[in-house]
């Protein structure tokens, strides 16, 4: 069971997530996020070690202490745990505060990162003591590992997690962190942003888990961007397929990488409300459970690439080149197509875009067009279904669209537009593709 940082966010979010977890029949794990708005200004503390600015990270870190001393009066009322709770912050603050006088390095910026969702366990913790709730703290840290290329190492995650819960044979419940991991130098590091929903899935995968709940604050994946289009429905089911291009395609409430350890070790994926626990939510595992659109998403920040070159189909391995270059700056592309003198592709990652481009120069003329969006249409079958494109083309016919991939999946259609249309084109797909205004 995986709560976000608003599920988090409050002490009586917290208490009603307590009350949740207790009723639960079966053993549990709870995975935590850490308190909403902790991991950005940690990040801006780091950002200001790095640069030198130690007063204003100093004031940063005293304005984060003072929101966690607030946080503890309405978390706990005892005596006991809430001298537990003022010992936990000043442990963690004090942390803080010594870094402040160390010199600043990568490794050091993952460390003050990781503050957030130790101390959102050990708060969670401090409360189910107050609530006389028996459990076992698991530290994320003791098991969770990334290899040399940041990819999550299931096998040895799988060991050392069945080891600890051995350790605890009459527990039912279980608490540890989300996002935070140590890497192969043995340093503590993370699994990127909305990394506490890949954390479940791969401690569901390890563990063989009956299901892995991510519990937001919204009831279940949606058929549009409910931020930006009025009316939205819940999708009761997707297939892990439908719901791994929505999430790589832009559907916020779930991070891209959390589906495919829940869809090799076959575990069902449960997208509920922790603010309405009644509602259905979403459910996804192998079966589609019905044809048809599902859902639209949008992925911004989209930098289009065109290469143009006119002697391209005669060169023998061009696209093989081509695609060496991203490989070696591992950046993956989105959507790509071909013409007979042209090759356009679709990155959202600017990190190398100098020297991809650099690289790019020999084999012809390059264009670049940043302020793009990619909108997804994603559905079970929905390539193979010919009145869909009909109704899809015919929702937008008044926006201008630069690039269009169909058929690379059977499940997606994906439209490159200026990222000035795409509130327009959401609710436009909105009216037409589901009959919603």
């Amino acid at each position: 069971m995986k709560f976000g940082g608003t599920s988090v966010g409050k002490p009586e979010r917290m208490h009603h997530i307590v009350s949740l977890v207790s009723k639960q029949t079966e053993p549990a794990i709870v995975v935590l996020s850490a308190l909403s708005g902790t991991t950005n200004a940690l990040v801006e503390i780091g950002n200001l070690i790095a640069k030198g600015e130690r007063n204003m990270a100093s004031q940063a870190i005293e304005k984060l202490e003072a929101h966690y001393q607030a946080f503890i009066k309405d978390l706990v009322k005892a005596p006991e745990p809430y001298a537990k709770a003022q010992a936990i912050i000043a442990e963690h603050f004090e942390f803080l505060n010594i870094i402040l006088k160390i010199s600043f390095s990568e490794a050091l910026s993952k460390d003050i990162l990781a503050q957030g969702e130790l101390l959102s366990t050990k708060l969670f913790c401090a409360y189910l003591e107050e609530q006389k709730i028996d459990y076992a703290l698991l530290p994320a840290l003791e098991f969770m590992t990334i290899d040399q290329y940041d990819e999550p190492q299931i096998g040895s995650i799988k060991v050392k997690l069945t080891q600890l819960l051995n350790q605890y044979p009459e527990k039912k419940l279980f608490v540890t962190q989300g996002y935070i991991c140590r890497n192969v130098r043995g340093e503590v590091d993370n699994l990127k942003r909305g990394g506490s929903d890949y954390s479940a899935s791969l401690i569901a995968a390890a563990i063989g888990a009956t299901s892995c709940e991510i519990w937001t604050d919204i009831d279940g994946l949606h058929n549009n961007d409910p931020r930006i289009v009025k009316k939205t429905v819940p999708v009761e089911q997707l297939s892990f397929e439908e719901a791994a291009e929505l999430a790589y395609f832009g559907a916020k409430i779930l991070h891209p990488a959390s589906i495919w350890p829940a869809q090799t070790y076959k575990i069902p994926v449960k997208l509920l409300n922790t603010m309405q626990p009644e509602a259905r939510g979403t459910l996804i595992v192998e079966q589609a459970g019905s044809v048809g659109v599902k859902a639209v998403a949008a992925k911004d920040n989209i930098i289009a690439i065109r290469i143009k070159s006119s002697r391209m189909l005669l060169a023998y391995g061009f696209l093989r080149k081509i695609f060496e270059v991203f490989e070696k700056y591992r950046t993956p592309i989105d959507m790509i197509t071909t013409s007979e003198v042209a090759v356009s592709l679709t990155i959202d990652n600017p990190a190398y875009i100098k020297a991809i481009l650099k690289e790019l120069e020999p084999f012809g003329t390059i264009e670049v067009d940043e302020n793009h969006a990619i909108i997804s249409v994603v559905g079970n079958e929905i390539s193979q279904t010919t009145d869909i494109v009909k109704k899809l083309f015919g929702s937008i016919k008044n926006i201008p669209v630069r690039m269009v991939s169909y058929g690379g999946s059977p499940h997606n259609i994906s439209l490159l537009i200026a990222a000035e249309y795409k509130t327009q084109i959401l609710q436009q797909l909105n009216k037409g593709m589901f009959g919603l205004e």
